[in-house]
């Protein structure tokens, strides 16, 4: 049975293909961004090369549709969002420094998860009790 490669399925992407894929990668990148997090951070918590998430980013690449919901989920925001189907609502400004914490805190592993938490549960009771 013949294999098909990656290089081979991203070079027969049509024009429609190429346009969309470049699209869908400025909304991710944009996103990434607005997470603030760096393409290797992404690229780390999806289990891929920091190369592929640029690729991905270019629109050289066609991001799997297995992926999408998982961006989406990451991402906090719609699939059809994702993929341009829906427009964004107008931007809020800024994210705050805690929302940002939270949304990093929400992309490490349940262990650091779970030492964060002690530790902030630990600062609460700390300061009721003063």
């Amino acid at each position: 049975m013949p294999t098909v490669t990656y290089s081979l399925l991203d070079e027969q992407m049509t024009k429609d293909d190429t346009a969309f894929f470049k699209q869908l990668g400025k909304r991710v990148a944009l996103y990434r961004k607005e997470m603030g997090l760096t393409q290797a951070e992404l690229a780390e918590t999806l289990g891929i090369s920091q190369q592929l998430i640029a690729a991905y980013e270019a629109g050289a690449r066609k991001i799997p549709a297995s992926l999408l919901p998982v961006l989406a989920k990451l991402f906090a925001i719609s699939l059809e969002q994702l993929v341009g189907m829906d427009q964004r609502p107008a931007k809020r400004g800024p994210a705050s420094t805690l929302q940002r914490q939270i949304e990093q805190i929400g992309l490490m592993p349940r262990s650091k998860q779970k030492f964060i938490t002690e530790m902030l549960d630990a600062l609460i009771q700390q300061q009721q009790a003063s």
